[in-house]
């Protein structure tokens, strides 16, 4: 089961309302996306954190309805 863009994005926004969010579907198949998420919530947190944070907002739909997200984060 495909996951579309715009949730991907409303979930994430939801998560950090103050994020700057851009999907991009890699394959459109709507299961391979890169995504790319500015937010201040990242701030003095590591790569690897600002990734869970990420993951986190999704809420288990990782593996699932979203086959694969390659995810850059940046602090705002």
């Amino acid at each position: 089961m495909a996951m579309a863009a715009a949730d991907i994005e409303t979930m994430i926004k939801d998560a950090f309302p103050d994020a700057d969010v851009s999907i991009q579907d890699l394959a459109g198949d709507g299961n391979h996306y890169a995504a790319t998420v500015t937010s201040g919530a990242f701030a003095g947190k590591s790569r690897v954190q600002q990734h869970q944070m990420v993951y986190a907002a999704l809420k288990g739909k990782m593996g699932g309805e979203l086959h694969a997200l390659a995810l850059t984060t940046q602090v705002r």
